[in-house]
């Protein structure tokens, strides 16, 4: 009998602590595979196999590519590689970010749930923003089962909230309740394994975070033109609409779920300003500069027309000042992601 025996696991901010929870309590004969993305940085190294392996009785390494899948085991994402699932294998790719990262959950999510559908568990844990709700959805579409952390117990409780807003979620509880979930769903054969068909989307959209260049030329891709940039690489954005998620994809094959776009438009909005400001600023100085040339040489006419455009340029800037400290979230903005600590 298999049971529920792909156990998928995704975090960001606040998800150290949350795993090493998890795992602490999960049993040593736990008869399936866990697979961990955790938000860290593109370059420098990653501990959390280390924290995993000495916070719980299963062994936990960095995933490599072409790895065959062994239960009893955890697999975590390496930095700047997408950890994907095809068949019995373990896939690396450094194939388009989605939501802005790489490692992201959504593409190990997508893909588990292609290659094992109604026996993958998908679990979103503490976060900022929305990676992880797309892949639950496509978990959910494939009878799988989907679990959040209870957002009360979470350091950041961004991204399980976004998930319980978009997918009618199986199982809400604590990271410290987790294990003996697990456990027992590892050991429960799925109900009506094989009888959930894969949409042509998900196979679309698995193949493109494999950087397969037929699946991102195909020509039917997935969505409609949203007239939005993709803010990785400037070009057109398709709207996929997932039941009630709207998410974005752009021909290179960066993704988006509204959360994330919503934050990477504000930073590239306050960047915009940021160059404004400066240019008011420089724009200023060397109006003053130029007046005080022509009065010292007694042109008044001409120092008076630069006197002019440098209160033009400071009034300018004194607005920009002004929205640039005007305290107002457009998007929920994470903290610098991946800093690992743990206990």
């Amino acid at each position: 009998m298999q049971g529920h025996d792909i156990i998928t696991v995704g975090a960001s901010a606040g998800g150290v602590e949350a795993l090493a929870e998890l795992v602490r309590g999960l049993p040593g004969d736990l008869p399936a595979s866990l697979f961990v993305a955790l938000h860290v940085p593109s370059h420098g190294s990653s501990v959390l196999p280390q924290i995993l392996s000495r916070r719980g009785p299963l062994p936990a390494h960095h995933a490599g590519d072409g790895e065959e899948i062994q239960p009893g085991r955890i697999y975590v994402a390496p930095p700047d590689h997408h950890l994907l699932i095809h068949d019995r294998v373990i896939r690396l790719s450094r194939g388009p970010r989605e939501n802005g990262v790489r490692p992201a959950i959504d593409p190990l999510f997508r893909t588990a749930s292609r290659w094992f559908g109604p026996r993958v568990v998908g679990v979103v844990l503490s976060g900022t923003l929305d990676d992880g709700t797309a892949g639950l959805v496509a978990i959910q579409e494939r009878g799988g089962v989907t679990i959040v952390q209870d957002p009360d117990d979470a350091l950041f409780p961004g991204m399980p909230r976004n998930a319980m807003d978009v997918v009618p979620v199986d199982h809400v509880l604590p990271a410290s309740g987790m294990a003996e979930l697990l456990d027992r769903l590892a050991r429960t054969a799925p109900a009506g394994e094989g009888d959930v068909s894969m949409p042509d989307e998900m196979e679309i959209e698995s193949a493109i975070a494999e950087f397969d260049l037929d699946a991102i030329q195909k020509k039917d891709r997935p969505g409609t033109p949203s007239g939005f940039a993709c803010p990785d690489c400037a070009g057109v954005l398709w709207e996929i609409q997932d039941g009630e998620l709207s998410r974005f994809r752009c021909r290179v094959g960066h993704a988006w779920s509204p959360t994330s776009l919503l934050s990477e438009q504000s930073k590239a909005l306050e960047k915009a300003l940021w160059m404004a400001f400066r240019a008011l600023e420089e724009r200023a100085a060397l109006a003053s500069r130029m007046a005080e040339r022509f009065r010292a040489k007694g042109k008044v006419g001409a120092a008076s027309r630069y006197e002019g455009q440098l209160k033009e340029a400071k009034e300018r800037a004194a607005l920009i000042r002004q929205v640039l400290l005007k305290d107002e979230p457009t998007a929920e903005m994470p903290p610098t992601p991946g800093r690992e600590s743990g206990p």
